[in-house]
Parts: structure tokens; sequence; C-alpha cells
């Protein structure tokens, strides 16, 4: 059990990523697949709790052999599951995912609707609001992504959640995460968000302190994938991070410090969860060093994205999202073997 308090609040789906054999299609690969626990908001509380910083998820799930799989896997990392609520009717999401020879992942769509729809998209506000209360008093972060918006309750219970994380003072840490199939079954994978879907991510973009986007993300949503430019176009100037695959990372706080960072070279055998791993990283290091969101220590921020780089470099060497998740003096390890 990690001691103290929830310090992250992880809000949003937890699911199950039905992993195809590399190259072939989920969906026809039957017995030949493997599923994970999975979905961004359980990888992030599921790796927070492993690096030994307190965290809590806040979600809905079926009751079945999936909800049961993560209320072990929550017991046994020690993630708090008081605003965890449970759906009777609803299944918990079953996601097909496509990976090619090198272990990159694409999301197609979705198993195990009985018509419906699945437990994720029916998070109660109400029910959600009195469990807020005792887990945002000593927390620092609520950590969300764009989801929950994709689905009317879903979505209530986020800006729910988000007006009183403001109230108690907690900052809101949003991963993006878009995921068009989530919006629309039939959706190509590989879409970018449509106009409307862009203008419902705006408020909560305009929320946010830590922003993670990938670079199409970024160009998407801003017209730039330039951190700097994020950052200043935003109203909290919030520390934006943006990834691009295996080019550098970058980042910029404000009209602060600004760096990159070139990612770490690994065999991957699963990249699925290493967006994850690594804003579980880079959390674990603002709770422990809240004056890094100022940007202006330009060499610890930068440590600390090397120690986020590695979080998500070492769960792509195993498979699934959550089973890779290394403690933190595993992380310091590695990094220390690499030199």
């Amino acid at each position: 059990m990690v001691p103290g308090p929830p310090q992250v609040l992880c809000f949003g789906e937890a699911l199950v990523d039905r992993l195809g054999p590399l190259g072939a299609d989920p969906a026809a690969a039957g017995a030949a697949c493997i599923d994970r626990l999975g979905g961004a908001p359980a990888n992030v509380a599921c790796a927070l709790s492993r690096l030994g910083t307190p965290s809590a998820f806040v979600g809905r799930l079926g009751r079945d052999a999936i909800g049961e799989a993560f209320a072990r896997v929550f017991d046994a990392r020690g993630v708090d599951q008081r605003a965890l609520q449970w759906d009777d009717q609803r299944p918990s999401r079953i996601v097909l995912v496509r990976r090619d020879a090198r272990g990159e992942r694409q999301f197609g769509g979705f198993a195990g609707d009985r018509g419906d729809g699945f437990a994720d998209q029916a998070l109660d506000a109400g029910e959600l609001s009195a469990a807020l209360g005792p887990l945002l008093a000593p927390a620092r972060w609520l950590l969300l992504g764009t989801i929950p918006l994709a689905s009317p309750a879903a979505a209530q219970a986020a800006w729910l959640a988000v007006r009183q994380a403001a109230a108690a003072g907690v900052a809101i840490a949003l991963d993006v995460n878009w995921r068009p199939t989530f919006w629309a079954p039939a959706a190509d994978p590989a879409a970018p968000p449509k106009a409307a879907q862009v203008q419902a991510m705006q408020p909560l973009l305009q929320q946010a302190q830590l922003l993670k986007c990938a670079a199409e993300e970024a160009q998407w949503l801003f017209g730039s994938s330039d951190p700097a430019q994020l950052s200043a176009a935003l109203p909290q100037r919030p520390l934006v991070v943006v990834t691009d695959g295996a080019a550098p990372l970058r980042w910029a706080a404000g009209q602060l410090a600004a760096g990159s960072l070139q990612p770490f070279v690994v065999p991957a055998l699963d990249t699925t969860g290493a967006g994850d791993a690594f804003i579980a990283g880079l959390l674990h290091q603002l709770c422990g060093a809240p004056a890094l969101l100022s940007g202006a220590d330009a060499a610890a921020m930068a440590t600390a994205m090397r120690f986020a780089s590695a979080c998500g470099a070492m769960v792509c060497q195993g498979a699934g999202a959550i089973d890779p998740q290394p403690t933190a003096d595993a992380v310091n390890a590695w990094l220390a073997s690499r030199g």
C-alpha cells in the first residue's frame, strides 16, 4: 500500500486493451490476442503508485470480470478507489489495438457493448460530487484527458471534477490523448478532430496547468507544435510538453525555461501505455518538487523530463500498459546504467 493520501486524482476510463499479434487485426485474431488492463487514467494511477506517489482512480467500471480484475490491481498497487463507481447495466470497455511489426499501436473499434454503451461513458456526476471532497483536500493534481468529453454523462462529471478541483486549489493536468473512435466508433483512427470536437476541448485547455500532447495534436488544436507558443497562448501559462515519436521531446513553461530531450532508443515490444508512464513519471517529479512547475530551474526540469522519458521507455519493453511499469528505484538504476 502506498502511504499517505492521494496526491494525484486520475479521472476517466479504465478498460481492456485487446492486443492483436504484431501486424495482425485483433478483431480477427481470436485466441492469438492478448488482453491487458489499460485506459490512460488507470495506467497513470497505477504507474504513480508504483513510483511511490499516492494516487486515486476516479471512474466507472462494469460489474464484470474486467472490473474485478481492476479492483485487484488497484488493491495490489495501493490505488485509492473511493471515487470508483460500479455499473450494474453497462460492461467495462474492450478496445481493439492493432500493433505493427515494431510494436507501434493504433486503436480501432470496441468489443463488449450490449446495446447501452460502456460503463466509462455513464460516470455519474451526482455520485461523484460527494466522493471528490475528501480526495481533493490533500491532492496536488487532477489528471484527465479528452476522452470523457465524448460522452455527455462523462463530460458532465469531468466538468464537475474540474470545477471542484479549481475551487480546492488543485492543479489540472491534461493529456490530450486524442482518440477519434471514442467520439465515433466508425471513425478513422488517424483522423484529426472536427471543428466541434476542438471547440469542446478548448475550455479544458484553458484550465490546464500542465499540458501534454503529441506534435500532431498540437498542430490540430493550436496550429503550432512549439511548446513555448502553446504555453503563451493559454491563460494558465502551463508547462507544455510536446512529444513527437522518435524526434526530440520538447517543453516550455510560461516565459521561462524551455528545453528538449532526445527520447531513449529501446527495443519496443508494445508502445501501449508509454505516454501514460511518461506523464506519471513527470507528475511524480512535480509532486516531489512543486517548484519545478515555474520552469525557473532549467537543469532540474531536464532531469525530471529524463526520468519521465525513462518511465515511458521501460514500459515499451513489456506487454501491456500496467504490468511493465517500473518503481522509482528501477528507473534510477536504468538511467544510471545508460550513463
